[in-house]
């Protein structure tokens, strides 16, 4: 018996391959701007000499103008080529954070937070928009896993360098690098990326504001913004006071908050592309609903913890972020699936809209349950993370819904006309 000794045939070109990566660098450059508040946040509350619930509202004032944006922008989404629509709004992210980067004050940085949000919250839907209309759906799981790997790459890079020099050149610093990578990102998809117009011959004349009020009232795509409003309450809440919580009740300290983050990205990093695999192969619902209860799981015996050893807290960082980025890119994959092609810059904007808005609520109620006491530890953190798990179960039923919409309409694909 002889062996095949023919070359294994390739997922992806080496164009399309160039395409993923610089995709996930977006999203890195994006991910990493709105992360690094987090870890910030400890120091942000003495430095600017603010309540949680000021800062909250700086977490919650991008999300507002980052959802508001997009459902503006989704009407004429679909209308013009998404590599100009990308560089377009990559540039007043750019120029957004850039404020954030000289901001002297809370007032200052509020605004700047406002201006990042109102481009930054548009970047997320054109990405997901440029990945359907160049990748198939059997393929779709992969490639949101490598680019959701960006979430991961912000904990091992971004994080623990933007809290390091953070430390030596004060908050300012980690904003200001992030400029410098973004500019970088966009100088080389002006040189190297291709067009992607396929979705103009599809489009029809018509008032953008129609389109958008026909992307919204779709009973189909409500069920979907509807399952997305609840996917963001969970990293939308308990992201914010991740840092303040660990240092104030776990016990651990500025200078261990970077290997916490270092370590729990490199974990995540390993189980984004397979979580992507996994959820093309036994389903992406199923993933889904695993990453979920893994998440439930760790988030309760997490938000109930006092005083901890660091090596504790890291391995559960770690189980959480795994449950955390399995339903990520499984439910992310099983969103592209939902919109028609002429349809699906329109669907995208909404659907990170809403994705945005639900969570600058989650953001500013995090800051309302949560109450930092004068001796800094935080209390009702224990009640977070209730709500957070209530939401995440109602999640999965939703969710349910939406993955028998999705095998119904590649049923109806398959069937020969």
């Amino acid at each position: 018996m002889t062996k095949d000794l023919s070359p294994k045939k390739r997922v992806f070109t080496q164009y399309e391959t160039f395409v993923i990566a610089i995709l996930a660098i977006i999203q890195f450059t994006v991910i990493l701007d709105f992360m690094v508040l987090s870890p910030l946040g400890a120091m942000l509350l003495v430095e600017l000499d603010i309540t949680t619930s000021q800062f909250g509202l700086v977490v919650s004032a991008y999300a507002f103008s980052a959802g508001i944006s997009g459902l503006l922008a989704a009407g004429f989404a679909d209308k013009f080529d998404r590599k100009k629509l990308l560089l377009f709004f990559y540039s007043g992210f750019i120029i957004g954070t850039l404020l954030c980067g000289v901001a002297p004050n809370y007032h200052f940085l509020l605004a700047a937070r406002i201006v990042t949000g109102i481009f930054g919250g548009v970047l997320g839907s054109v990405v997901f928009a440029i990945i359907t209309d160049l990748f198939k759906l059997e393929v779709r799981g992969r490639v949101m896993g490598f680019v959701q790997m960006a979430f991961a790459s912000s904990q091992v890079l971004g994080l623990p360098i933007g809290l390091y020099v953070a430390n030596l050149w004060g908050w300012h610093s980690p904003f200001i690098l992030i400029v410098g990578l973004a500019v970088g990102t966009a100088t080389v998809i002006i040189l190297f990326m291709k067009p992607v117009d396929e979705h103009l011959k599809l489009q029809t004349p018509g008032n953008p504001f129609k389109k958008l009020y026909k992307t919204v009232s779709q009973p189909v795509y409500l069920k979907a913004f509807g399952a997305t409003a609840l996917l963001a309450t969970g990293g939308f809440m308990l992201m914010p006071f991740g840092s303040t919580f660990g240092v104030n009740n776990l016990g651990i300290t500025l200078d261990q908050l970077p290997l916490v983050y270092m370590l729990t990205g490199i974990s995540t990093i390993m189980v984004g592309p397979l979580a992507g695999r996994l959820s093309d192969l036994y389903g992406k619902y199923k993933i889904f609903t695993i990453g979920t209860f893994i998440g439930i799981a760790t988030i309760l015996i997490y938000c109930n913890l006092g005083i901890t050893p660091l090596w504790v807290v890291i391995i559960i960082n770690i189980v959480i972020f795994i449950g955390i980025t399995a339903r990520m890119i499984s439910a992310s994959a099983l969103m592209t699936a939902i919109p028609e092609p002429r349809e699906r810059g329109a669907f995208m904007g909404v659907n990170s809209s809403i994705q945005q808005i639900s969570g600058g609520f989650a953001s500013a109620l995090a800051g309302i349950i949560v109450i930092q006491t004068p001796a800094g530890p935080l209390e009702r953190y224990d009640l977070l993370g209730y709500v957070v798990t209530g939401t995440m179960l109602v999640t999965i039923l939703m969710m349910s819904v939406i993955n028998k919409i999705v095998k119904d309409k590649v049923k109806r694909q398959m069937q020969p006309a």
